[in-house]
């Protein structure tokens, strides 16, 4: 059982395509129900503090590996039932090899079901796409590891990730300079902009810094950058084959919701936490969550903590940390709460942030936390400095 836990993300995807494609309100429902599923299974479910060992890893592996084919017949389907121009030679191949009828489903989609089955399609690159891949490219000493992770990253246009993250995110967690470290009562919709172009930015900046360190020119097939848009191309171009200029722009459209997602996430994991510039990163830097069903669909990513502490752990052998700063909620609740609550989502972490200066941050980390206190807007903090 210890195993077949994570092979629910690959599942989930085979049971949105399947389910989605039998008829009118069927991607509504879905979208619906596998978000109540979460966010239930993370508040009625006991948390999962246990860290298992385990000996066959590559069973582990496997449903991350597993998760790309799907995704691409997932995107695929989008593309064309929400195309004008859908390809009838597509339709064909799948109604033939998966008994997919994707005719019936576009004559039967309604509007609710056009607009749930975009969400999905983004919200499952984000899930079953960025999170494992994320995972994949942190191992930098296995090439097929990092092939893949970067092919999952390709899906959200993400090659940026890959490199910013983890030559640049892990260093300057909770500084100034870190575009995925919310400030307190930052807006959640300018903070997605924001971090978008400075990590496309400081990416480059990175690889422009490789490149002279290497003596090589900046656009080679050594630039991760370069190359990471061209796999990101090569899915848009199948896109285009799909469905045409229109089935070009949905799945961009997937693409960005999937990387507004992400970077919801990275606002949630360490909204308002401070750090001095020059001192390690503790796991009091980041926002920890033990979640049952938010861990076993975003392999272990819930443990922050443990993963900024040690970023080579594999998901499986984080460290729980029951003693780090918790996020108050499951993670896609905290996501949903950002997004479309941000009120109550500054309230709720306004007294997690008061409960970490007092018990979590150092005297320096204090003194820089009610300098943000102050420009925050948010009334707790401001009667707290």
């Amino acid at each position: 059982m210890k195993y077949l836990k994570y092979y629910i993300s690959p599942i989930t995807i085979i049971l949105a395509i399947y389910t989605c494609s039998s008829g009118a309100y069927h991607s509504t429902l879905f979208f619906i129900g596998v978000s109540l599923f979460i966010i239930l299974g993370d508040i009625f479910v006991r948390e999962d503090a246990n860290e298992d060992q385990y000996s066959h890893v590559y069973l582990l592996d496997l449903p991350m590996y597993i998760n790309f084919p799907l995704l691409m017949i997932l995107v695929s389907i989008t593309v064309f039932v929400l195309s004008n121009d859908p390809s009838i030679a597509f339709a064909e191949i799948l109604k033939n090899y998966l008994n997919i009828d994707l005719v019936n489903m576009r004559q039967s989609i309604t509007l609710s079901d056009s607009i749930f089955l975009t969400a999905l399609t983004g919200l499952f690159i984000g899930i079953m796409g960025t999170v494992p891949g994320h995972e994949l490219v942190h191992r930098k000493k296995s090439k097929f590891d990092m092939f893949m992770g970067n092919w999952l990253l390709a899906f959200s246009w993400d090659c940026a990730f890959a490199v910013e993250h983890v030559y640049g995110h892990h260093k300057h967690v909770g500084l100034p300079t870190d575009p995925a470290t919310a400030k307190r009562g930052e807006n959640i919709y300018l903070f997605i902009l924001r971090a978008i172009i400075k990590e496309q930015k400081d990416a480059w900046n990175i690889e422009l810094s490789q490149a002279k360190r290497r003596e090589q020119p900046l656009f080679s097939f050594r630039n991760r950058m370069f190359i990471g848009y061209l796999k990101s191309l090569s899915i848009t171009c199948i896109a285009y084959l799909i469905g045409g200029f229109s089935g070009l722009l949905i799945f961009l459209l997937c693409a960005f919701i999937a990387k507004s997602l992400l970077e919801v996430i990275n606002y949630s994991e360490h909204y308002g936490l401070i750090r001095v510039s020059g001192e390690p990163v503790y796991p009091r830097h980041s926002w920890n969550s033990n979640s049952t069903m938010s861990s076993i669909y975003l392999y272990n990513v819930t443990r922050h903590s443990s993963h900024h502490e040690k970023a080579n752990l594999k998901y499986w052998e984080l460290k729980s940390y029951n003693d780090a700063p918790m996020m108050p909620q499951g993670y896609l609740t905290m996501l949903y709460m950002a997004l479309f609550l941000p009120y109550f989502f500054h309230k709720m972490m306004a007294k997690k942030l008061v409960e970490w200066d007092r018990s979590y941050a150092t005297e320096e980390e204090r003194v820089l936390a009610l300098e943000q206190n102050k420009k925050s807007g948010i009334p707790l903090l401001l009667d707290y400095s």
